[in-house]
């Protein structure tokens, strides 16, 4: 599938080599808690992001993490890097299939309007596309084979159920489970059943086991293989897209935080029992957007749409600023008026841009790539910019390429498009 509009990035110079900056993009990743370079040296850097289920608009929490990895994506490039980058679309799960039957709307209708609304939103942030966009429904045939091969280690088997023997995979099982999200077991049965997982359910032969291939039930969608009718688990659908798109030991695989447990640890585990590989060599996670008090979810209904705000007269630049006025890896919650100090922010940016010269883009470019490479600090970035526009509008500087310059890398670096 076609994933959105493809946003031209700017080309910026090169720094001198009297700015030290670091040769390669670093995060504090999940599965060593430290900050470590991330992507090869040279050649490609291989991304997934778990993507949508597509059954509501997307809101300022999706907007944060998918704009995170975003800015990885432009920190990669910048370093010199190609990028190779998925993320998957699961348009076939349990929460669209509920929404369909109480709208009374066909699912297939929900998830493609609900796709076609989150393209839309990516556009206007100017996020750049992922090079494969992989609804669900157009890889069962993958996720079949997947689990054949699976099967062939011994911990696949059907829930003693005698209605519904659905297909489960003996996680915990799996070299090196519990390697990326650091929990105990007590810990996992918990994370295990706030975030879609069934540890409850009898037949099981261990609690943490995940669905990977669930029994056509009346009036679901499904689909012929030789395991039964039926349509693929979580997880499964996510390792299969990753496997046959980036290969293994791909550089990074993203989300939000809460994906840590059960899905990124399951995700890994079913990848490395069937290739006997690593599946991505870190993982990094986007802390948590709030509102009134809570998690911003679907669930809760307690939701900031960017095609709400966008709709009602915000500039989508400015959107972009407010969300990347947060560390990535921290939780916050949005209120309004962090819109319109972006908004100050961006018409002082753009009021600086337009000046017929200004003080040196040198050092500003230098230190965007320095804070951009250590941990994706965006907002240490903005305050960069923030400091070369003030000096700008006071009238400093006689450089007459430096505003053309600037603005250049903070379209290329940050996203933020100021012509």
């Amino acid at each position: 599938m076609r994933a959105w509009s493809a946003v031209e990035v700017p080309t910026i110079p090169a720094t001198p080599s009297s700015y030290r900056i670091p040769e390669r993009v670093s995060l504090v990743t999940t599965n060593d808690r430290a900050l470590t370079p991330v992507g090869p040296e040279q050649g490609t850097a291989g991304m997934y992001v778990c993507g949508i289920t597509p059954y509501d608009a997307t809101h300022l929490g999706h907007a944060f993490t998918y704009l995170t990895f975003d800015l990885l994506n432009r920190a990669w490039r910048d370093a010199g890097l190609d990028v190779e980058y998925a993320q998957n679309v699961t348009d076939v799960d349990d929460p669209l299939l509920e929404r369909a039957a109480a709208t009374g709307v066909d699912w297939r209708e929900l998830a493609d309007d609900q796709i076609g609304l989150f393209r839309s939103d990516m556009t206007a942030l100017r996020v750049l596309p992922p090079d494969w966009y992989v609804p669900a429904t157009s890889i069962i045939h993958e996720v079949i084979d997947l689990v054949a091969g699976l099967a062939s280690s011994g911990l696949v088997y059907q829930v003693e159920d005698p209605e519904h023997p659905d297909w489960y995979f003996r996680t915990a099982q799996a070299p090196g489970f519990g390697a990326e999200s650091h929990l105990g077991r007590e810990a996992m049965l918990l994370e295990f059943a706030e975030h879609g997982g069934d540890p409850d359910r009898p037949g099981k032969k261990d609690a943490l086991d995940c669905l990977i291939w669930r029994l056509e039930r009346p009036g679901e969608p499904a689909w012929d293989s030789s395991l039964g009718r039926g349509r693929p688990g979580w997880h499964i659908e996510c390792a299969a897209t990753a496997l046959n798109r980036l290969g293994t030991a791909f550089d990074v695989q993203g989300g939000g935080r809460d994906l840590a447990f059960p899905h990124h640890e399951m995700c890994a585990a079913e990848a490395v029992v069937a290739t006997g590989e690593p599946f991505a060599r870190a993982y990094a996670h986007v802390g948590m957007v709030g509102l009134d008090g809570e998690k911003m979810s679907k669930s809760l209904g307690n939701l900031e749409l960017v095609s709400r705000l966008v709709d009602a007269g915000a500039d989508p630049m400015a959107v972009r600023l407010a969300l990347l006025n947060h560390h990535y890896r921290g939780d916050w919650e949005w209120t309004a008026e962090q819109l319109g100090a972006a908004q100050r922010r961006l018409d002082a940016w753009r009021a600086a841009v337009r000046a017929d010269r200004g003080t040196s883009a040198v050092p500003v470019i230098a230190d965007l790539r320095r804070t951009m490479r250590n941990d994706l600090d965006a907002p240490t970035a903005l305050a960069v910019i923030d400091e070369w526009s003030s000096a700008v509008l006071a009238g400093d500087g006689q450089d007459e390429e430096a505003p053309g310059q600037v603005a250049a890398a903070a379209d290329a670096l940050l996203g933020v498009e100021l012509a």
